[in-house]
């Protein structure tokens, strides 16, 4: 999440981002306050505290209020061991994606219940592998616990898996938002009544996990992959295809709220005043794809690759429909 946000209590005026942890114009520090959706300076006023967090220089939101960490940070169990040489800045890397991913579930208002308050409460463990390969650890998701190989915050290790996988986009962020896409499976479609029609959409999730994977890795998707789905991971399992169509309703609504909180004009395409508001694909992807093409376009004139690799059919807006539909009737969204 890129917005710009409001900042109140700062003398200089300065336009922020949520993301911004001091001001360009003054040198104060920032804090993001997530309940009320603004910007506090240094010094705070009495009351508010920083997350614990902030001590390491990992996080600048406000704690949650009566607790020791922020919103986003209270589920972490396992950290990167800091004693290591440069795990300090890959937590930070990691934290920062996390805020974003953060960022919008709070704006939908989705429920992110903690281990002490739901037995298959949201919990992340940010895991080093002692090979320095990222092989040994696995980033994925189980029963609430996501847990998420430290080497995909070294840009180089990672980008040496997204070629030996033949991946046209692999993030930290697209790493987060593809494992909540899990969490939310198990929430909104596993314990809800809606099963057959996700079945319909995404397939029978009881064909055996490990062995499509394994089919998957070792002869690759169908041929028409492209037809059916958003990535050629996606064609993996219906779970997989879930997580991957989840991760790209958070890309495009992210996407259009930072375009339009930037005033981005593109040809005729009028972006939507809040698409945290916005339940149907179809209005949606009206909206990003003349995004998508021109941000993609800019990238290439700077020869670097494109932003939104990714081609969205008229399967892929149906599965993003029923995900939407499903955050609409849980969440409230955060106007």
């Amino acid at each position: 999440m890129v917005r710009v946000v409001r900042c109140v209590a700062c003398p200089c005026g300065q336009r922020v981002a949520v993301e911004d942890t001091s001001c360009v114009r003054c040198g104060r520090q920032l804090f993001y306050d997530p309940s009320a959706a603004v910007m506090l300076c240094a010094p705070l006023p009495l009351g508010p505290r920083p997350c614990g967090n902030h001590a390491y220089g990992v996080c600048h939101w406000l704690a949650a209020p009566g607790a020791e960490l922020c919103v986003a940070c209270r589920h972490n169990r396992r950290i990167p061991a800091l004693a290591v040489p440069g795990n300090l800045e890959r937590w930070a890397r990691i934290e920062r994606a996390k805020r974003q991913v953060f960022g919008s579930l709070l704006r939908w208002r989705l429920s992110t219940p903690t281990r002490q308050e739901h037995p298959e409460g949201l919990v992340f463990d940010f895991l080093d592998d002692p090979r320095g390969d990222g092989a040994s650890v696995i980033t994925g998701h189980s029963a609430g616990v996501i847990t998420l190989a430290l080497a995909e915050a070294d840009e180089v290790a990672r980008a040496q898996r997204r070629e030996a996988l033949h991946e046209g986009y692999r993030t930290l962020v697209g790493h987060l938002r593809h494992e909540i896409g899990h969490f939310y499976w198990d929430r909104l479609v596993r314990d809800a009544a809606c099963l057959d029609e996700a079945r319909a959409l995404f397939g029978d999730e009881r064909q055996p996990y490990a062995d499509a994977i394994a089919r998957h890795h070792a002869v690759g998707p169908p041929p028409d992959w492209q037809q059916r789905h958003v990535s050629r991971y996606a064609s993996s399992h219906p779970w997989e295809d879930f997580a991957e169509s989840w991760a790209h309703v958070m890309h495009i609504v992210d996407g259009l709220d930072t375009a339009a909180d930037e005033g981005l004009e593109v040809g005729r395409a009028a972006l939507p005043e809040d698409p945290y508001a916005v339940f149907s694909a179809r209005a949606l992807a009206s909206a990003w794809i003349p995004v998508a093409l021109a941000v993609n376009a800019v990238n290439r004139s700077m020869g670097q690759p494109d932003v939104y690799p990714f081609v969205l059919t008229r399967a892929v807006e149906a599965k993003a429909d029923f995900i939407l539909r499903r955050i609409s009737r849980t969440g409230r969204p955060r106007l």
